[in-house]
């Protein structure tokens, strides 16, 4: 016997005003800088490393717009003394993202990068102090995602898709480390003089700069470190809404509103998703540009879908055991 499935409590939009107000508030900052941005960019045309010097800030407005308006939510799924702790870790994150983004904008004005910059003792001290509130932001995150494990959630499939997705954009936003290596352009320009403008970089195999997609940026000559740092840091939307998916979906669909089979449903997304980001990292590690994707890469993807695939079929035509009472 199936039962009608009722969209997620989580949905319901008066829950907004238990949401975690600074990061509500600051993602709707975000949302004024990533405008502010765009105006920016077409006033001032300067460039840095082949790239509008304010197309970075854009693109760090919009993305930690909705990562923390996400966590705004997050933090009201946890009770009591669980909420209180990843409320003050939230705030936490929000501070140092802002304070980033200040140095970022600072950079931006002066025409200097902001990130891997080694130009003079200044740049260099400033790239170091913003590792370090990165470092900060990445330990109060990994807080508020441990509480949420303890959390549990009315519907089986949001409550799924949560956990998962706050763990996935965890090691997300970790695989940033990867650029902050020194390339092998830079440690040879380093042995070869002693200095090197740039330490770390987005791109693999290429120097940062060259052809690349539009707005993202993305490197089209080579590998490129920031997609598996994009798509792994969202996943904490991507999941969430695979489950309000299904939830919605389950109003016309009789076989969804068995909650087994959105469970199932979610974690086949969850550990697709995971394959996803292990299989862009493979790629930029590689040099390899995204479009233009190797025959490996090619092979690994298609098995990865088929994977996919087989197991959305099996998550929806297996029958569910039923519980005896």
């Amino acid at each position: 016997m199936t039962t009608t499935v009722d969209p997620p409590e989580t949905l319901n939009t008066a829950r907004m005003r238990t949401w975690h107000r600074p990061s509500l508030r600051f993602a709707a900052s975000m949302a004024v800088a990533a405008v502010l941005t765009i105006a920016a960019m077409l006033i001032d045309r300067r460039t840095l490393l082949g790239a509008p010097v304010w197309a970075k800030l854009f693109k760090f407005a919009v993305s930690g717009g909705l990562y923390f308006f996400t966590w705004s939510w997050l933090v009201s799924l946890l009770p009591g003394r669980l909420r209180k702790v990843a409320s003050a870790a939230t705030t936490v994150a929000v501070v140092l993202f802002a304070a980033e983004y200040v140095a970022m904008t600072f950079q931006a004005v002066r025409g200097r990068p902001s990130h891997f910059a080694n130009t003079s003792p200044f740049d260099s001290a400033l790239f170091q102090a913003m590792g370090l509130m990165v470092a900060g932001l990445w330990l109060a995150t990994l807080v508020a995602t441990v509480l949420l494990m303890f959390t549990r959630l009315e519907d089986r499939a949001v409550h799924w898709a949560v956990r998962t997705g706050a763990v996935l954009a965890l090691i997300g936003a970790g695989l940033g480390a990867l650029m902050t290596q020194p390339t092998p352009q830079e440690l040879a320009k380093i042995q070869a003089t002693g200095h090197s403008d740039l330490i770390g970089a987005h791109s693999v195999g290429v120097e940062d700069g060259g052809p690349g997609l539009p707005l993202l940026g993305w490197s089209t000559t080579g590998g490129d470190l920031r997609i598996p740092h994009f798509i792994g840091m969202h996943a904490l939307q991507a999941l969430p809404l695979l489950a309000f998916g299904l939830a919605l979906l389950a109003t016309r669909l009789p076989r969804l509103r068995e909650s087994a089979v959105r469970v199932r449903l979610v974690w086949t997304g969850s550990l697709g998703y995971a394959g996803l980001v292990g299989l862009v990292v493979w790629q930029a590690e590689r040099g390899e540009p995204l479009i233009y994707p190797s025959g490996p890469t090619l092979a690994a993807a298609g098995l990865l879908v088929g994977a996919v695939a087989a197991a959305t079929a099996a998550s929806v035509l297996v029958p569910v055991r039923k519980k005896l009472r």
